[in-house]
C-alpha cells in the first residue's frame, strides 16, 4: 500500500518534470527566435533590398575588397570598372555599397 502511494506520487512528478522541460525548450527557442533569428533575417532583407536598389554609377566594394563603380547591371551579376579600361563582372551577392557613397546617399535623404 505504501509503496503503490510512492509510486504514483514519482509518477506524477516525472509527468510535472516532462512539462516543464517542454516549456523551457518552447521558452529556448522564443528568445533564439527574437534575439538572434529575427534580426538576422531583417538585415539580410535590408541588404537586399540595398543590392536590388544598387545602379549605374554607384560605388561598390566586393566580398573581395575590390573597389569599382558600377559599368552595367543585370540579372544577378554587376559589371563593375575597377580602373580604366578594367571591368570585372561579379555576383550580385558579393557586392557591398562604398561607406563613403551610402555616408552621401543617406546625407542626401537627410536634407529631402
Amino acid at each position: 500500500m505504501v509503496l503503490n502511494l510512492i509510486l504514483l506520487q514519482a509518477e506524477g512528478a516525472a509527468q510535472q518534470n516532462q512539462w516543464s522541460f517542454w516549456i523551457m525548450m518552447i521558452l529556448i527557442f522564443v528568445v533564439f527566435y527574437f534575439f538572434m533569428i529575427r534580426p538576422q533575417t531583417k538585415k539580410q532583407k535590408e541588404l537586399q533590398a540595398q543590392r536590388d536598389a544598387m545602379k549605374k554609377g554607384d560605388k561598390v566594394v566586393t566580398a573581395g575588397g575590390i573597389y569599382g563603380e558600377i559599368k552595367e547591371v543585370q540579372d544577378t551579376t554587376f559589371i563593375i570598372t575597377i580602373a580604366k579600361d578594367v571591368t570585372i563582372k561579379v555576383s550580385k551577392d558579393s557586392v557591398f555599397a562604398d561607406a563613403a557613397d551610402a555616408q552621401q546617399a543617406a546625407a542626401k535623404d537627410e536634407k529631402k
